[in-house]
């Protein structure tokens, strides 16, 4: 394993500001209040008619109007998923208490990713393009599609002059931005990062490409019971949307301020599993060296670790192999740390899944609150550690984990702890 303690600096790196727009809420409080009360934001798809599907549920985010954050005429020439991405935004940087007309906007930057883009408009356009013919596709129909308009948006609105870009890591994208970011910060390069995830793929193209995958969950006559990680009967993941942004400063900045922090980003672990395009390596060898240069990088033992908020997509292979990852990085007392997936009520929001289980990691540590991993009822053997079966629990959280694993073999761990 490489050693790479010289290519950082000493800056530390605290989290200020939280936003999130999830199947479960359009807000960060209404979303952690779902998560402790277990609630599924599951349930029979809206966004078109689903009949002659394989799947026909997801976790769709209800009753959200761009307009409450963006004006109407620039949010008719945006993807959901930059909706999505501008609510989020808008609602980190609002929490962080940021004054930016009193700040240096060429030191502050935003890393958001997508892991596919805007799939609703590149649909729809295809559609008008076989009717119709090329003339009637939008001018604005690349700068609706691609994922780095997110970030585009955001640093328009806000000014913001610093690094500025996106990830595209699949189910890693919003845990690699976060990622960047703080490495950023620890570089010098920013005082203050915008970063995180957004996605909005719940299309035709988009279930019918992950049904032919068979990939996600057809238990259709119980949507909110078929997101159920390491559970013996799961059959898929549930495809989820939303984002989740948060915002990262240096300790220096943030206390300079008088900023409230909220967490401090201690370790960061990426690898690649070098193995196959959707299968994790065996043994879940690739999040194994996530978790361990996690840990290392953040100067922790295992057993300092309360909670992992886990992959847990409630696939056969991603559960089980990640639950053989645990136990070889953190041995017997992989028996005794709590573990929770959060997908078990949120499904999976892809490239936004690392940004909405930041936050929950986050909140677990504020509020020293473990959320559940819900519709856990028949155990398998080769799951058996602690999922924090059902019901919310409370415990101290000091440190924990956020686990994202990406198609393609990405893989990404952080680690937070509560501010000292």
């Amino acid at each position: 394993m490489a050693d790479r303690s010289h290519r950082r600096s000493n800056r530390r790196v605290v989290v200020t500001g939280l936003g999130a727009v999830t199947p479960l809420g359009l807000n960060v409080e209404d979303f952690w209040d779902g998560l402790i009360h277990g609630r599924s934001g599951v349930d029979r798809i809206t966004r078109f008619d689903p009949t002659g599907f394989d799947t026909q549920i997801a976790a769709e985010v209800k009753g959200f109007c761009p307009e409450d954050f963006i004006h109407r005429k620039e949010a008719r020439r945006m993807d959901a998923f930059t909706h999505y991405a501008m609510a989020a935004a808008a609602q980190a940087i609002e929490d962080s208490g940021l004054v930016l007309d009193k700040e240096d906007l060429d030191r502050i930057g935003v890393v958001v990713g997508s892991g596919i883009g805007g799939m609703y408009v590149f649909e729809d356009q295809v559609i008008k393009l076989q009717s119709h013919g090329p003339r009637r596709i939008s001018p604005f129909f690349i700068p609706m599609i691609i994922a780095d308009i997110a970030p585009g948006y955001i640093s328009m609105k806000y000014k913001l002059k610093g690094p500025n870009y996106s990830t595209v890591s699949a189910c890693a994208t919003a845990s690699h931005a976060i990622a960047d970011a703080t490495i950023l910060i620890q570089r010098g390069d920013a005082d203050a990062m915008v970063a995180g995830g957004a996605e909005a793929p719940i299309t035709r193209m988009g279930v019918a490409g992950f049904n032919a995958m068979k990939a996600i969950s057809t238990r259709n006559h119980q949507p909110q019971q078929a997101s159920r990680p390491f559970d013996k009967e799961r059959d898929g993941f549930v495809m989820g949307e939303g984002a989740g942004i948060v915002v990262l400063e240096s300790l220096e900045h943030a206390q300079g301020r008088g900023a409230d922090i909220l967490a401090e980003l201690v370790g960061i672990g990426l690898t690649a599993d070098a193995y196959h395009i959707t299968a994790p390596a065996p043994g879940g060898e690739g999040a194994v060296r996530a978790m361990a240069l996690a840990l290392k990088d953040g100067g922790l033992k295992p057993s300092d670790v309360e909670y992992i908020n886990a992959h847990g997509t409630s696939t056969d292979y991603n559960d089980r192999l990640e639950t053989e990852a645990i136990k070889t990085v953190f041995g017997d007392y992989a028996y005794r740390v709590h573990i929770s997936s959060t997908k078990s009520m949120t499904g999976h929001l892809l490239g936004a899944a690392g940004g909405i289980e930041f936050i929950a990691c986050v909140l677990a540590i504020k509020h020293s609150l473990i959320p559940p991993t819900i519709n856990y009822e028949v155990p398998d053997p080769n799951c058996d550690l602690n999922y924090t079966p059902n019901q919310a629990v409370s415990c101290p959280v000091r440190v924990a984990l956020s686990n994202t694993f990406g198609f393609g073999g990405h893989n990404a761990c952080l680690a937070l702890k509560r501010f000292l």
